[in-house]
């Protein structure tokens, strides 16, 4: 199969790594300079160093190079760049069918990535999200890995997840894109707050509640958003949840460990050289559950410390401190 990999950072590079055992694929990147320095190097020394492009792995700058008689495209840039990615697509009047691996929602819309890619190249597309437990290190490594490839098109789920499919990068298929997308984006979230607790020293216990009450919190909201119950028991829901809640390449939990060493934020993210999606997440899920009347008070909590100026401290005894209530 065809395969172009749109989006040349780390989790692009190493699906486009990780596919190309098996795919013909094309990674693009918008970046003269970089196409530059991957053309010469044969890796991404910038977002992924240490893993050498195979051979049949071929780079482009043109988009329209990229699509070229390709069968699928896979969309791997952060969520602020999904609309861009997939407007450009429509100006070229590509008409291939289409994943996204963005986690989160769209600044100042609350739009998921399917309603972006809905808003811009219409509902006819057969497309799909790509989501779950993954570090771009360990795919690019070629170790174990399981994703779940969501569409409204259960045929298309199906069939692209078989073609996606390896003993090492193991693709399970649903349709249920809204509870995929929903834990994709609200896991950063718990990840910063996870963060925190471990950068404060409150120890193991203190993590396993944050991750099974922030667990809570994304299904409450997800299932108000009409995802399904058994989705955030999953891959794209526990799983994702767990690997950055717990993980050391996850970068939202590395921003919650430098707010509770008393960081700035404009240092952390100026430093990290990586998006941190929970970040830029955080205010939107918020404001979503607000208008929904979903009770989130970790999200809450996370708010106060990224966009407020409450001391980390202050806001894990807040909710230590909160009112006891049934499970």
């Amino acid at each position: 199969m065809k395969i172009a990999v749109l989006g040349a950072g780390a989790w692009g590079t190493a699906l486009a790594i990780s596919l190309a055992a098996q795919h013909d694929v094309r990674l693009w990147t918008r970046n003269p300079a970089q196409l530059a320095e991957m053309s010469k190097d044969r890796s991404n020394l910038r977002y992924l160093p240490g893993f050498d492009f195979p051979e049949t792995l071929r780079i482009a700058l043109m988009l329209e190079d990229a699509l070229d008689q390709a069968d699928l495209a896979l969309i791997v840039v952060p969520t602020a760049g999904l609309r861009q990615v997939a407007r450009q697509m429509a100006e070229l009047g590509a008409n291939v069918p289409l994943l996204w691996a963005c986690k989160g929602f769209e600044a100042g819309t609350a739009r998921l990535p399917h309603q972006v890619v809905a808003e811009e190249l219409g509902g006819k597309l057969r497309c799909g999200v790509l989501s779950g437990p993954s570090f771009a290190q360990e795919v690019a490594k070629g170790l174990p890995t399981a994703l779940t490839l969501a569409s409204h098109d259960e045929s298309f789920a199906h069939a692209t997840a078989l073609q996606l499919h390896s003993p090492r990068l193991r693709v399970y298929s649903s349709t249920d894109v809204v509870g995929v997308e929903i834990g994709a984006a609200v896991k950063n979230v718990m990840a910063i707050a996870a963060g925190i607790s471990d950068g404060m020293g409150y120890g193991y216990n203190a993590r396993a509640a944050l991750i099974t009450r922030g667990l809570a919190e994304i299904s409450r909201l997800g299932t108000a958003m009409g995802g399904r119950p058994e989705t955030f028991m999953g891959l794209a829901g526990a799983g994702d949840l767990i690997l950055t809640c717990t993980g050391d390449l996850s970068r939202n939990r590395t921003v919650g460990l430098r707010l509770a060493r008393g960081q700035k934020l404009e240092t952390i993210l100026a430093e990290l050289g990586h998006v941190a999606e929970g970040v830029h997440t955080a205010g939107e899920v918020l404001h979503l559950a607000e208008s929904m009347n979903v009770d989130m008070p970790i999200t809450r909590a996370v708010c106060q410390v990224l966009f407020e100026g409450v001391p980390p401290g202050r806001a894990v005894e807040e909710l230590l401190n909160r009112e006891p209530k049934a499970e």
